[in-house]
């Protein structure tokens, strides 16, 4: 059974690159948001890599859902990064640049899992 080396896979990279990304602007957010908003980004963004890393352990079918998981985890975190945006907790260009780098994750993860 084929076992995938997460730390040599370019989403688990790109994810943990994101998350670090995300970790980064939260220290701009206001106290308040600590246990709400800020929290749930925190945790949608180290959720994507975590999910590769484990993953990567199981067999391919079982991969392909923890993909899945972390692609949620992914589209959760663009719709939290435009709630942080309309509170304007982020400002436009680091908006664009994680959506950027949010949507390059989510074309790469596809194509890989659908060649497990």
């Amino acid at each position: 059974m084929k076992r995938h080396n997460y730390k040599n896979l370019k989403i688990w990279s790109l994810g943990l690159e994101i998350a670090n990304d995300i970790s980064d602007l939260l220290l701009n957010f206001p106290v308040h948001e600590r246990y709400d908003l800020s929290s749930q980004i925190s945790r949608c963004s180290v959720s994507i890599p975590s999910n590769i890393a484990e993953g990567s352990s199981r067999t391919d079918k079982s991969f392909k859902y923890f993909i899945d998981v972390a692609l949620g985890s992914s589209f959760e975190l663009g719709t939290q990064i435009l709630i942080a945006k309309h509170r304007n907790y982020i400002d436009t260009e680091n908006l664009n640049k994680l959506e950027d780098k949010i949507e390059e994750w989510q074309k790469m993860t596809m194509v890989f899992q659908n060649r497990l």
